[in-house]
């Protein structure tokens, strides 16, 4: 399967996944509005996820695919599936500490990531449902480990389909369990709570069949001499010695946001909720695209390395980069000066008012600044832990994660939240740039001929499209047609294919062959 193939599968299911997302939020908003207890719920959500992401589909997933990727080209399925056994044993154990210290210390956890939530009176709802939902860790985490192996066997539609269960249990939760919830007597937001458990319980479900199939399926020692035995492993050491610098750097990313949440929190009520519908809006591009990309890219630049084919690892990273050029670039600046109709079309209904359009719009603007850094940090970091070099991109993240911190406090008393996702913006664009140089200096990437005539093509055709996108911002009354719900969906649906038509039509005649990405 070409490399194109493998990641246009990637981003359908991720699109999909992003729709059912949409879905939900859009509901969440309509049915919930913007108030104490919504930035409550979010907060109580981030915390598990912050976990996640750093344990789980971070550092874990860093270290973890190319240690495995490594271990089957040189030592077959045989030694693949005993690395899979031990590293499982591990994981399981470790997830069943962190659940239980994690319910214990709920109210810690709130307090460092949101204590402004004491003021707003969403603290006290913000500790019960992270206690609800913080064993969602665990589940996920099982999925980014069940994940790993399917990849790496190039198994992309299972790991990549499973969080449209997510979505659909929390669609659920809120066209029937909120109602329940009501009629019990108890707070509606709660049933998202259950929702988030059902959706990790589903995810993990759907990867055991597809493991077992491939023979992949752990096997997970319950008795002390099985983890001593999966501790002393030479493999699982190596992921624990990768994961160390791996975890450093992850976590950088993840404090920047523990701390934007914290600042958000101490300012206008429903800061947390509109940065979070923002944040929504932003991982279509930057999870169809960087997501995607490094999902499908990781074990195949792994196997490169393990085999010294340096030619094959720089062709890879030069065909990614190009293709995320070719896409982020037209998607940032539509985040840029269309934010305004996306955010009125899509959450503009019920209980979520003008202001918030207005300001979600503003925060989404932030990110649309540093979209093409926060895609291609997925592309460029996955050539290093590829060369299991770990210790470099922490070292980029912790410049970064110093560096949003200083924008804070130049841009957040005047901008206010927007300034919290300009920040990530900016400082993510100074991250993929590190990465880049680092990249070329060590010699692991070399690009092809042809990329400054690319960069203006794609900026001549992006530039005219953004002038389609400005005049139809401003033409139509995205915020007052609320009551029109179709026209002005049809009229989104017509911007949006005019504007991709005119892209690619003007990437066409300047010259821009869109088969040359197909390839293997």
């Amino acid at each position: 399967m070409s490399l194109f193939k493998s990641a246009s599968t990637v981003s359908l299911l991720t699109l999909a996944s992003r729709i059912t997302g949409l879905i939900r939020d859009v509901l969440f908003s309509s049915v919930f509005g913007v108030n104490a207890l919504t930035d409550a719920y979010y907060v109580a959500f981030r915390i598990p996820n912050l976990f996640r992401r750093v344990l789980g589909e971070g550092a874990f997933s860093q270290a973890f695919v190319p240690v495995l990727a490594a271990c089957k080209t040189e030592e077959g399925e045989a030694g693949a599936k005993k690395l899979v056994d031990h590293v499982g044993t591990l994981l399981t154990w470790t997830l069943v500490v962190l659940c239980i210290a994690g319910v214990i210390g709920a109210p810690l956890m709130v307090w460092a990531m949101a204590s402004g939530l004491q003021k707003s009176g969403g603290f006290d709802g913000a500790v019960i449902m992270t206690r609800w939902m913080f064993p969602y860790i665990g589940f996920m985490s099982l999925v980014a480990l069940a994940g790993g192996i399917l990849n790496t066997w190039r198994k992309f539609v299972v790991p990549a389909a499973s969080p449209v269960l997510l979505n659909i249990a929390l669609i659920t939760s809120i066209v029937v369990g909120a109602p329940l919830f009501t009629r019990w007597g108890i707070e509606p937001i709660y049933a998202q709570c259950v929702g988030v458990m059902v959706g990790g319980v589903l995810q993990l479900a759907l990867q055991l069949p597809a493991l077992k199939k491939i023979g992949m399926l752990p096997r997970i020692g319950v008795r002390i001499s099985a983890i001593r035995e999966a501790w002393a492993d030479p493999g699982t050491r190596k992921i624990l010695r990768l994961m160390l610098p791996a975890l450093i750097g992850v976590s950088g990313a993840q404090i920047s946001l523990l701390i934007n949440t914290q600042i958000a929190s101490h300012l206008a009520e429903g800061s947390v909720t509109w940065i979070t519908a923002a944040d929504r809006l932003m991982e279509f591009p930057s999870a169809m695209l960087g997501v995607a990309l490094g999902v499908v890219l990781m074990p195949q630049l792994a196997s490169a390395r393990a085999a010294k084919d340096d030619q094959r690892f720089s062709a890879m990273l030069d065909w990614g980069l190009r293709l995320i050029v070719l896409l982020a670039v037209p998607c940032a600046l539509a985040l840029l000066v269309f934010a305004k109709p996306l955010v009125a079309v899509l959450f503009h209904n019920g209980a979520f008012d003008d202001a918030s359009v207005l300001r979600t719009a503003e925060a989404l603007m932030g990110y649309g600044t540093g979209l093409l850094g926060i895609v291609s940090i997925k592309v460029l970091a996955a050539g290093f832990y590829a060369r299991h070099d770990m210790r470099t991109p922490m070292r980029i993240s912790l410049a970064t994660l110093a560096l949003t911190q200083l924008l804070n406090l130049a841009l957040v008393p005047f901008l206010q939240h927007a300034g919290l996702t300009l920040s990530i913006g900016i400082a993510q664009l100074v991250n993929a740039t590190a990465l880049l140089i680092g990249l070329r200096r060590v010699g692991s990437f070399k690009p092809g001929p042809g990329w400054w005539l690319f960069i203006a093509q794609v900026t001549a055709a992006t530039l005219l499209m953004g002038a389609l996108l400005v005049w139809a911002n401003g033409h139509f009354d995205w915020i007052g047609l609320r009551e029109q719900r179709l026209l002005r969906i049809g009229l989104l649906a017509a911007v949006i294919a005019g504007a991709a038509a005119l892209y690619f039509g003007a990437l066409a005649l300047a010259g821009v062959k869109l088969r040359s990405f197909m390839r293997r």
